[in-house]
């Protein structure tokens, strides 16, 4: 996401830029974080709105190899930071004003923090050894079948059926927040903190349904 010297995301891992790969905007000026924030969101509100689409918000969030974060990605940060749930775009996904964005930007760049921080291999990608030693410390003590049903889930460049065994910033968020929503609505109902519950049919789906 460079757009500034102050506020700039540098590409993370070994990956080189390619021709052809998403290109943001030009930079800009030197000037404070604010306004060079203010800079990137105008730059990708497309049909100067004053807000952004799913599709917009897609454009200023970037990856460390210049790849644009997956869609179901952008969805799940559009939900958490839409707090004007009436303001609905042409593709009922929802917008986002300034503050939102703002809001969203220090969230993602929270986790880039963490990220980098388990990627040991500075790779720009999180492999099983890491995600496991990131969900131990995130409190969450699973399987390592679990944690391999994961990788494959959301390994998204992976050009054979096993995948490359590793994923990306934008999944790997996606990955702890979904972990986290499930884990939260699971102990809503395990309320002894045993570790397991009873769970009627149609309760197992709202559940599901509700943290998607």
């Amino acid at each position: 996401m460079a757009y500034n010297q102050n506020y700039q995301q540098q590409p993370y891992g070994q990956q080189q830029y390619q021709q052809g790969a998403y290109q943001p905007p030009p930079t800009a000026p030197p000037q404070t974080p604010e306004a060079s924030l203010r800079y990137w969101f105008d730059a990708v509100d497309s049909d100067h709105s004053g807000q952004l689409s799913t599709e917009e918000l897609q454009r200023a969030l970037i990856n460390g190899d210049w790849s644009p974060f997956n869609i179901e990605t952008v969805r799940l940060m559009m939900n958490m930071f839409d707090t004007g749930k009436f303001r609905i775009s042409s593709d009922n996904s929802g917008l986002i004003t300034f503050p939102e964005f703002a809001g969203l930007w220090k969230y993602i760049e929270d986790w880039r923090s963490c990220f980098q921080a388990f990627d040991r291999d500075r790779s720009g990608y999180i492999d099983f050894s890491e995600l496991k030693t990131a969900m131990h410390s995130f409190g969450y003590n699973l399987s390592d079948n679990f944690l391999q049903l994961i990788i494959k889930k959301y390994d998204k460049r992976g050009k054979n059926p096993q995948g490359r065994g590793d994923v990306s910033f934008d999944n790997f968020v996606q990955i702890a927040v979904t972990v986290k929503s499930l884990t939260d609505a699971f102990k809503r109902i395990d309320r002894e903190g045993k570790g397991y519950a009873t769970i009627a049919y149609e309760q197992f789906l709202e559940l599901v349904v509700s943290n998607r």
